[in-house]
């Protein structure tokens, strides 16, 4: 990577490395983190910090960087966005080019998350040898996989312990300290497959499925206000894919349904609940969950003070991101960095330049806060 001018250069450099996240349909060749994390190793040695590359899964490395401190011991905070990006299958503009028109960078991952990611490391740039003299040690990572399975931040969860977790999403520059987060069930009927001219020797997985369609419409969804978060509101939940039979003239023998439910902290009990619910209807209904825990952050803790000293304000997310896997273990996390949510995964992805700037003036007021 050229030495960048200027943190739109460094932005237009990282968006054109291809670092998509290889998992269903990525739309590229260029999947995997392995060499985008590569460039910020170097990049980070370059401002003086010990950076090492660590790999989580074959080729898919996090970058992991401490900067000197003048003096062991301190708490350690972390810059934590993460390296990879969604799909590229259906973009209306060129990918990986990085393109500077109209007062935009644009291109996937400007926006989610290398944006964030380039105001943060330019913020520390800038700040340069008064890093050791914080009060905190600073670090940084760039953390793979986050968009799906957050096998990046799980696995530095466990090598390293932090005092604070900075993680960089597109927030507007408001400080998330709270978020959802996602219970995704994946539900099967069975039944016995027949001709269709004579369906009574059979059993209609749709129909059973449709049973369980009409309990999560009607009884699991109003169900859900019991619980409530005075940020977040109530979980959500929603039906999101449906596949079932192999023929028009045959009884289906098997359906399958997919549900995001988006939980709030306190919930712990949701999974069970729902179950209960859904199996009351369907008793040999097939049960598989991923879940990703939400996160709750006091809002009066110090480094959050600091960053709504800077102009943040304190808000919360029906998103889920890295900052979860951290606050899971005690670590207060919270999700932070300039640019629109809303430009996240779509077609023609982009951040203001105004705001990348403005996000590293306020990356940098930060540190002079702790």
């Amino acid at each position: 990577m050229i030495a960048p001018r200027s943190v739109t250069e460094l932005l237009q450099a990282l968006v054109q490395i291809p670092s998509v996240n290889p998992a269903g349909d990525p739309g590229t060749q260029g999947v995997g983190e392995a060499r985008i994390a590569e460039v910020l190793r170097e990049y980070l040695a370059g401002l003086g910090a010990h950076a090492e590359l660590r790999e989580v899964h074959p080729g898919r490395p996090n970058v992991v960087a401490r900067f000197p401190s003048d003096q062991p011991g301190k708490p350690r905070l972390l810059f934590a966005p993460h390296t990879d990006t969604v799909s590229v299958a259906g973009m209306s503009i060129e990918p990986f080019a990085g393109t500077l028109r109209d007062g935009r960078v644009w291109g996937r991952g400007s926006s989610d998350t290398k944006g964030p990611m380039a105001a943060m490391l330019w913020a520390l740039k800038e700040s340069g040898a008064t890093l050791a003299q914080l009060p905190y040690e600073i670090w940084f990572a760039g953390l793979m996989s986050e968009e799906t399975g957050q096998f990046g931040a799980k696995a530095l969860a466990t090598e390293e312990k932090f005092d604070f977790v900075v993680v960089g999403e597109p927030t507007g520059l408001d400080v998330v300290h709270t978020h959802k987060g996602a219970l995704w069930l994946t539900l099967v009927t069975r039944g016995k497959a027949v001709h269709a001219s004579a369906p009574e020797r059979g059993s209609n997985a749709i129909y059973k499925m449709a049973d369980v369609l009409r309990c999560i419409r009607d009884e699991v969804a109003p169900g859900l206000a019991r619980y409530s978060h005075p940020v977040l509101g109530s979980p959500t939940i929603s039906a999101g894919v449906i596949q079932g039979g192999s023929k028009t003239n045959i009884v289906p023998d098997l359906c399958r349904l997919e549900v995001d439910i988006r939980t709030v902290p306190g919930a712990d009990d949701l999974l069970e609940r729902v179950s209960h619910q859904l199996r009351a209807v369907c008793p040999d209904l097939e049960i598989e969950h991923v879940f990703s825990a939400p996160m709750d952050t006091d809002p009066a803790h110090p480094v959050v003070e600091a960053f709504c000293a800077c102009g943040a304000r304190p808000v919360g997310a029906p998103w889920f991101c890295d900052a979860a896997v951290f606050a899971r273990d005690g670590v207060p996390a919270v999700a932070i960095g300039p640019g629109s949510i809303a430009q996240a995964h779509t077609k023609d992805e982009w951040i203001e330049v105004v705001e990348l700037e403005r996000g590293v003036a306020f990356f940098r007021e930060f540190l002079t806060r702790l």
